[in-house]
């Protein structure tokens, strides 16, 4: 995925990115500028389907990343633990606001 419009449904990030948000993914960026603690990403969990949650800290030399989300009841790698790198789809290079 180069570039990729999507919707923020849930609360997972709220109050920076709200339900009914749009973001916009770039799948080329991180690989160009690497993920940094800060970064929103997009990724698809095995069990959770497609997130988006906030990069905390690299682990692994980068090769996996612990992600939190904003809200205090978000699935994020709190419960999870953390992601191996190949599961990130992109990070978010825009945010709009409808």
């Amino acid at each position: 995925m180069l570039l990729q419009m999507i919707k923020i449904s849930g609360r997972s990030l709220d109050p920076a990115y709200q339900n009914g948000d749009y973001v916009l993914v770039s799948g080329l960026s991180f690989h160009l500028r690497g993920i940094r603690p800060g970064d929103a990403v997009v990724f698809q969990h095995p069990m959770l389907g497609r997130l988006i949650k906030l990069v905390e800290r690299l682990e692994d030399d980068g090769r996996s990343i612990y992600v939190i989300g904003l809200d205090e009841f978000s699935s994020d790698s709190r419960t999870f633990g953390a992601i191996p790198r190949n599961l990130v789809e992109g990070k978010v290079i825009w945010h709009f606001v409808p």
